[in-house]
């Protein structure tokens, strides 16, 4: 897919960084020349613009991209400018960063794809982290819900997924069961090599190496969290 990412302070930078590394095709934007010259042997292109300027911003080929970013985060005049200029351009897909309740209730107005809070979901991130431990992750699908991938916890090794009560005691839909198996590599050093199981007997029990994924809400899973 093809991006455009408007502003490459330190967010903007990792986001067009990663992007252009998992094959993405990406167009970096920033008015500092020393940003772009770190980033444009990485992306397709960057470019040295005050991305303010409305005649400068409609010479990109904002039309033959999926989306275009608004990472700027230091200048919230400049981030509210452009995505008035891409709405007023008729930009269909725009993503554009808020600092704070204010930012975001303005670049809600403009109606945009999403508006994205990267400092609110890091400490979201972190929170759950010291909540749960290192050996989770988690994926907000909204302020309640949340998908969860966790190392089978050693309370529960040996026991079969009905066992454990999900859905009947905690509200909680299973939608994965991952297999891990301790191989060595060539050099012999022990990996876990992981597999998602297809089907999985009621009998089937947990190893210490085994993942889980787990859909439901957030309060619940702290529930069945606690419980076990």
């Amino acid at each position: 897919m093809k991006y455009i990412v408007i502003g490459l302070g330190n967010y903007g930078y990792v986001l067009a960084e990663e992007l252009a590394a998992v094959g993405h095709e990406v167009i970096g934007v920033d008015i500092n020349t020393q940003r772009v010259d770190s980033l444009k042997e990485k992306l397709a292109a960057a470019f040295v613009m005050d991305a303010t300027d409305e005649q400068a911003l409609a010479a990109l080929p904002l039309r033959n991209v999926d989306a275009v970013i608004v990472a700027i985060g230091e200048n919230f005049g400049a981030s509210v400018r452009v995505t008035a200029l891409l709405k007023q351009m008729k930009v269909e897909h725009i993503f554009a960063r808020a600092n704070d309740g204010v930012h975001r209730s303005i670049l809600q107005a403009f109606e945009i794809e999403k508006v994205l809070s990267p400092e609110a979901d890091a400490a979201h991130n972190l929170v759950e982290i010291m909540d749960f431990g290192y050996d989770i992750e988690t994926f907000r699908v909204d302020k309640d819900y949340v998908v969860v991938k966790f190392n089978v916890p050693e309370k529960i090794v040996g026991y079969s997924v009905p066992q454990l009560h999900l859905a009947d005691d905690f509200g909680l839909k299973l939608m994965a069961t991952i297999r891990g198996k301790v191989e060595k590599n060539a050099l012999g050093i022990n990996y876990t090599e992981r597999n998602v199981l297809q089907e999985v007997p009621e009998d089937f029990a947990l190893h210490a190496n085994d993942q889980l994924v787990i859909f439901g809400k957030y309060a619940d899973f702290r529930r069945f969290w606690r419980a076990i």
